[in-house]
């Protein structure tokens, strides 16, 4: 079937197969694991048919989108994936099921294993990946999932996780913490910074070095590292020494331009985000607490040295941006990426998208480099 799609009924925005069938029928109609085999084998496709099956580029704010994204994105309409449904709970299937069609086959050369971290609450369930060879006393990454703090999971992003700890060199905590609404705010926030104080207190048993530890996560994921950052600010011996932000949500209470600009067809949507909202803080008068809206946190001068990314594509840019700009302001040593031709979610397309992976890639290594400046200046002053 994969060989035989073509472009036809593109202009009605449709695709259909050489037999007249419709794709966004015949596709749910197909279990996940052959999607991922049939979407791997479309973007095997030449470049120029990828590209006439995503339709004519796509260009907004003067920027132009990645072609294979583009064409990801139909892929994903055909396909009827949406990242909200009527509940949460459907949701969170339908991401875990689909989640390995972007994110590619599973990253190897990676040792895993389970744990639960204790809190005052119910005992989180985690997972530690440490990549073949890596000495003990190495930089530890706590990461912390996105999905709106409502849906994502472990499996959601394994193999985000496997990428960062593969090209970062460094191990990775991935913390499963309470969503919504079930546990709205600040339900999220406390798990993350007990999961934090966690990996520094057990910092040995997990074969990190207690001085190197740093927060990070995609999306919601980086709103609750930049939280951590936020609650443990002026705390000397437990705070992050570095912050990996992919595309963070830092400003719940004020509507930026580009949630106008990019809030439809590019992913994350204007909708998904009220969404998110109103099952994490449903309260909008609420919502300016710093632990959500980080932008408004007078504490960003004590935040650690961040690396900061967003997709030119993204509703959340502006606001992700404005973070970065306070935290140079205050002094704190920020790189700031924009990557023009991407959307939000681009570190969970790492298996399909050539500069998703190469975006992701950069901030891996960027953390890695961040992580061994840490332990580097602990050796020379020991």
């Amino acid at each position: 079937m994969v060989a035989h799609v073509t472009a036809a009924g593109q202009a009605h925005g449709r695709w259909t197969v050489s037999a007249g069938v419709d794709l966004e029928d015949a596709m749910a109609r197909i279990p996940v694991r052959v999607q991922a085999t049939m979407a791997r084998a479309l973007f095997a496709l030449p470049a120029p048919v990828r590209r006439r099956m995503a339709g004519p580029p796509i260009r907004r704010d003067g920027q132009t989108l990645d072609p294979d994204v583009q064409f990801l994105l139909k892929l994903l309409t055909a396909q009827g994936t949406t990242l909200t449904e009527d509940e949460p709970a459907d949701a969170r299937r339908e991401i875990d099921q689909t989640a390995p069609i972007a994110a590619g086959p599973t990253i190897q050369h990676i040792h895993t294993r389970d744990l639960r971290i204790p809190t005052d609450n119910d005992p989180l369930p985690a997972r530690l990946y440490t990549p073949d060879g890596l000495a003990d006393g190495s930089g530890l990454l706590v990461f912390f999932h996105g999905g709106g703090w409502t849906i994502g999971s472990l499996a959601s992003h394994d193999n985000t996780c496997r990428f960062l700890a593969e090209e970062g060199g460094v191990r990775v905590l991935s913390v499963d913490y309470r969503l919504a609404p079930e546990h709205r705010f600040p339900a999220a926030v406390d798990d993350a910074v007990a999961a934090f104080r966690y990996a520094v207190g057990h910092a040995a048993e997990l074969g990190a070095d207690p001085d190197a530890v740093a927060v990070g996560g995609d999306s919601a994921g980086g709103n609750l590292s930049a939280a951590v950052c936020h609650v443990t600010a002026t705390e000397e011996t437990t705070r992050p020494a570095y912050a990996l932000l992919f595309y963070p949500a830092t400003d719940a209470g004020h509507r930026h331009p580009s949630r106008d600009l990019f809030g439809s067809g590019f992913f994350l949507t204007d909708d998904d985000i009220d969404w998110f909202l109103g099952h994490y803080q449903p309260d909008e008068a609420a919502r300016a607490d710093p632990r959500l809206s980080v932008l408004g946190s007078d504490q960003l001068a004590h935040f650690p040295p961040t690396y900061l990314t967003v997709g030119g594509f993204d509703p959340l840019r502006d606001e992700c941006e404005a973070l970065g700009t306070r935290l140079a302001d205050a002094g704190v040593p920020v790189i700031m990426r924009r990557h023009a031709d991407l959307v939000h979610g681009f570190a969970n397309f790492i298996g399909l998208i050539p500069r998703a992976r190469e975006a992701t890639g950069d901030a891996a290594r960027a953390l890695g480099s961040g992580l061994a400046t840490v332990l580097s200046r602990e050796n020379k002053a020991g």
